[in-house]
């Protein structure tokens, strides 16, 4: 059904404009307007990129025991919604960290119910195509965020509480889309989906192992977002308003790509154009790390990660979902996510701390090294599988 597939897009692009606006601004919110240190902002980072893993396993198996993925996504929907309002009054380390938990927490619960109904209303066929889909949706609401952050703050310098308020706004847009026109379908056969000890048979069989290990692997030699565009913006010292622009040049890469690069591994096989992804990050760790810079290897850079977001943010569920059963999907992906965010929240943890000590260059020289180490056992554990 096409036209759910589409709905959801235009939720997720909703929800986007609200949380990539937050995004946009987090890290030199936090580190120029809070004064919070690089290690206190990789901790906020860790848990923007790994603390919904504490609830995504829950969702999915939520999803698959009551079949209603539309009221457990709205759920998610609402929490990530209130938390853009509470970052307002949040100023000390401790109130920023409860409130990006609760935003995460949100995307946690939302996600595999999301992904799942997809899944289900989907050719298994086309399944890249599906989500690549979703996510062209999803993205566009991506790249326009930040530009809607970088406006309200050309317009208020240093207008944060506007950002706030504004992405409030469109994240309650997203929840009345999902409640008023999302069909309430049942997914999984209308069954009430495997009991916990099968469930964890299927997660933990032959199927799913190795994908788990490699995404695991290579989540963990993945250097956040926001650590990337701080390298960038400390090495070519650009003013801080235009920082927000970094993630439209990488969003509106990942737009252009994102169902191309699905219909691609339809065809060619999920796993090839996955570790692709990993080889285009890899470049942006070398790009990142060059001692001069400059607007071309800038966009370059942005360019790179845009197409590693549009091989690997998609193509993931797709690579997982004809891996596990049908009553047992959103479990699947929910556990191929967790792998991913929870490998991810150690790696904002350790780079922080290799930024502090190494500097940013050769923080991710070394990440570039072990990538390159991680992305070949992640081929030897994903070879044959399409």
């Amino acid at each position: 059904m096409a036209g759910t597939v589409f709905l959801l897009g235009v939720v997720s692009l909703l929800t986007d404009v609200s949380s990539e606006m937050v995004a946009a601004v987090l890290p030199l919110y936090l580190t120029a307007e809070l004064g919070l240190s690089l290690i206190a902002y990789g901790v906020v980072d860790g848990l923007y990129q790994g603390v919904s893993a504490l609830v995504r396993i829950f969702g999915g198996y939520l999803n698959d025991r009551s079949n209603r993925p539309k009221w457990i996504a709205a759920a998610g929907y609402g929490v990530s919604a209130l938390s853009r309002i509470a970052l307002i009054p949040a100023h000390g380390f401790a109130a920023v960290t409860a409130v990006v938990t609760a935003d995460r927490l949100g995307k946690g619960f939302r996600t595999a119910p999301r992904d799942a109904l997809i899944a289900d209303v989907s050719d298994p066929a086309a399944l890249g195509r599906a989500f690549g889909v979703h996510r062209t949706l999803d993205t566009i609401g991506a790249a326009l965020g930040p530009l809607a952050a970088f406006a309200l703050l050309l317009a208020v310098p240093g207008g944060y509480t506007s950002v706030f308020v504004a992405s409030f706004a469109f994240g309650v847009l997203g929840v009345a889309v999902l409640v008023l026109f999302v069909p309430d379908r049942r997914t999984g056969g209308g069954g009430a989906g495997l009991p916990l000890r099968r469930l964890f048979t299927e997660l933990a069989g032959p199927r799913l192992r190795r994908p788990l290990i490699a995404v695991g692997v290579l989540g963990l030699l993945t250097v956040g977002d926001g650590f990337l565009y701080l390298s960038l913006q400390h090495r070519d010292d650009f003013a801080a308003r235009w920082f927000p622009l970094m993630y439209v040049g990488t969003n509106l890469v990942y737009l252009l790509l994102a169902v191309p690069v699905g219909r691609l591994a339809d065809r060619v096989g999920r796993a090839r154009v996955f570790l692709g992804g990993h080889v285009a990050l890899l470049a942006v760790y070398l790009v990142a790390a060059a001692p001069s810079g400059g607007l071309w290897l800038t966009l370059l850079a942005l360019g790179l990660l845009g197409a590693y977001y549009a091989a690997t943010d998609g193509v993931l569920p797709a690579l997982i979902s004809p891996r596990v059963p049908a009553e047992a999907r959103g479990s699947g992906i929910a556990a191929a996510q967790t792998v991913v965010v929870l490998a991810r929240f150690a790696m904002a943890l350790a780079f922080a701390v290799l930024w502090q000590f190494l500097g940013p260059s050769a923080a991710l020289c070394l990440a570039a090294g072990l990538l390159t180490v991680g992305m070949v056992a992640a081929w030897r554990l994903l070879k044959g599988i399409e």
